[in-house]
């Protein structure tokens, strides 16, 4: 982590880092070493939290499946593109919003405040799309037409793939993004990962700069891009979907700052390298 600061704050993506979910996102599996790291980041009083880019559940439902493993992540503590998104939406003044997502997006959209509705219904100014397994032409239909009509269009993600116990899994949000874009050539703006929003929030959250947060994850593309763009530092692991080999291979400007094993090897750096403060 030459030419940086020591981090004051850490970001975690879940999926590939500090766990393994099923490809229904019904059961999680631990990584090593996760709820030891997370106990001593505890201990010594540094902040963290963990920004996923499953929008399926809100985190007063995840968070608490995760602590029931062990991992000590209070419900605030714990975010999704939808936390991000429900900020830009009450920024921009956006009243009613047509998602293309689960119940559990539209739960936790309302819970922050916002209007929402269903796909077909009139008078959306923005169609968000998230985690939608069960996603129709008809979906996909009434979101490309509000957008014709002058919605703003929105997803939680376009990632296109993520790690689960069973390997690669199918990223919805991206798919159903790509389609209505093709239909209606606007691009949707993300409000997850590796999206600058996403970044910002966190630092925010984190109460600390943005070039003072670690964001650790398992793919170039979405933290260590999200922490490359934005003057973040970068943690690459190597237990989801990006081997040694590979992360060796993104070009130098696009790699992180430091690749590990996995979180059970970020304490030592974080504590015990030169220059770190303890």
């Amino acid at each position: 982590m030459n030419g940086h600061l020591p981090p004051a704050g850490v970001m975690f993506d879940l999926d590939g880092t500090l766990i393994l979910s099923d490809r229904s996102l019904g059961g999680y599996q631990l990584l090593p070493g996760a709820v030891e790291l997370l106990t001593e980041l505890q201990r010594r009083d540094m902040p963290f939290l963990a920004l996923t880019n499953g929008s399926a559940y809100p985190a007063a439902q995840q968070a608490p499946r995760l602590r029931a493993l062990g991992l000590p992540i209070a419900d605030d503590r714990l975010f999704t593109p939808n936390s991000v998104a429900a900020r830009l939406f009450a920024e921009r003044g956006l009243s009613r919003v047509m998602v293309l997502g689960t119940d559990g997006v539209r739960a936790a959209l309302e819970a922050e405040g916002i209007a929402t509705c269903a796909p077909g219904d009139d008078g959306a100014d923005a169609v968000y799309i998230a985690w939608h397994p069960d996603c129709t032409m008809e979906h996909i239909h009434a979101g490309a037409a509000a957008v014709l009509d002058g919605a703003a269009l929105f997803s939680a993600s376009d990632v296109p793939f993520f790690a689960s116990k069973s390997g690669r899994a199918f990223g919805y949000s991206c798919a159903i993004g790509g389609a209505i874009a093709r239909v209606t050539g606007v691009e949707p703006e993300v409000t997850g990962k590796p999206s600058q929003h996403a970044l910002r929030f966190v630092a925010e959250r984190l109460g600390v700069p943005v070039d003072r947060v670690a964001v650790v994850g398992d793919d170039p593309k979405v933290e260590t891009g999200m922490a490359r763009v934005g003057g973040a530092i970068g943690i690459g692991v190597t237990t989801g979907t990006t081997s040694a080999a590979e992360w060796a291979a993104v070009p130098a400007h696009q790699r992180p700052h430091a690749v590990i094993g996995g979180v059970g090897d970020l304490a030592s750096l974080l504590f015990d390298s030169p220059g770190v403060s303890r």
